[in-house]
């Protein structure tokens, strides 16, 4: 049973958008995106509280790193890396305070935010049932960070996990997808999911009404994720590290990646098979009617029911996360959120199914 599917993997270039400060891009390497977000971490770890975040710029192929205050040492820094400078006003230590107020004071159903780099804002979102009280106390909330700190949008539709339907899977009366496929840390072929599928059945199976393939064996919903590792029940099944594109040219995942904002990826659910975008917004908290969920990666790729699990990677094999939620549809558009894959593996001890991470 392959993992889901990718048919044509077109990148399409999308130009930065032009946020506040200046940038220096003399020594600026053009990098892939997977080079550029190996970069991210030791530049942010180099840079301390001077760090404002940073994002890829998919039309010049560079990463821009956010760099607020720390002289031109700071600025250099970055340049030697190969990154460009991009002098902001927030940290990004400043803007995780910020979400932190939030997660305090304005926790409430149908509302998400996640730190915006190329605005050097956090994003608000507030479905369309967020009215009345709660719309005024996300309101006011919003003010309390100050001018600037914060920026908040509506959402037409509703925040919910994509579950009722890659290749389909159904357990207890849900249609979720298979995410990746992965080695367990005893050795044994499994895959992940979504956590809400993770919770809503014990045992999944290939068709509505077939016999098991797999049992959960770790689920995460809600809380500080959304992810399930699923083994197979019969230890010979073989479970390939690949993305079933369904036209018999299999994508081949050969790592897992973190994600960064600007970065273009492809999802696959069996609902509404391949579908693109890009990356809008990083450690993203939603709060779902079921409960919080954070550290979520923030993108424009639409998602429906039953695209639970599905997989989000890149066209170059990098598996980046797994569809948790959203508002939307493929017709309207909307916001759709994912947990990262490198974390999920890191939670519950696996690696991709080649054995690799």
């Amino acid at each position: 049973m392959g993992t889901l599917a990718t048919a044509l993997l077109l990148q399409h270039a999308n130009a930065a958008p032009s946020g506040e400060g200046s940038t220096s891009a003399s020594a600026a390497k053009r990098l892939s995106a997977a080079s550029a977000t190996r970069l991210v971490a030791p530049l942010a770890s180099q840079l301390g509280d001077a760090y404002g975040g940073a994002f890829y710029d998919t039309e010049k192929r560079q990463l821009v790193v956010n760099v607020a205050g720390g002289g031109d040492e700071a600025g250099a820094q970055v340049r030697r890396a190969g990154a460009v400078a991009r002098s902001v006003t927030r940290s990004a230590g400043e803007l995780k305070a910020a979400t932190k107020t939030l997660k305090s004071r304005a926790t409430v159903s149908g509302t998400s935010w996640s730190i915006d780099p190329r605005t050097n804002q956090v994003l608000v979102t507030a479905d369309r049932t967020v009215t009345g009280e709660r719309w005024d106390r996300l309101e006011k909330t919003v003010e309390s960070l100050g001018a600037g700190v914060a920026r908040i949008q509506k959402s037409k539709g509703e925040f919910k996990p994509f579950a009722a339907g890659g290749d389909a899977i159904f357990g207890g009366g849900a249609r979720c997808s298979l995410g990746f496929n992965v080695t367990a840390g005893d050795g044994s072929p499994a895959f992940l999911t979504a956590g809400h599928c993770g919770v809503a059945a014990q045992q999944w199976s290939q068709d509505p009404n077939g016999a098991p393939i797999g049992t959960v064996q770790a689920a995460t919903f809600p809380g500080d994720g959304d992810f399930a590792l699923v083994t197979y029940d019969d230890p010979a099944t073989d479970a390939p590290s690949v993305v079933n594109t369904g036209n018999g040219q299999p994508t081949q995942i050969v790592r897992a990646a973190d994600a960064a904002v600007g970065l273009e990826v492809f999802r696959m659910g069996s609902t509404t098979g391949l579908r693109d975008g890009a990356v809008t917004g990083l450690n993203a908290t939603v709060n779902y009617p079921e409960g919080t969920v954070s550290g979520l990666i923030q993108t424009d790729v639409c998602a429906e029911p039953g695209d639970s699990g599905g997989a989000l990677f890149t066209g170059d094999g990098s598996a980046i996360g797994l569809t948790s939620g959203g508002s939307g549809d493929c017709t309207a558009g909307g916001e759709t959120f994912f947990q990262p894959v490198t974390t999920a593996l890191a939670a519950v001890g696996a690696t991709m199914g080649d054995g690799g991470n």
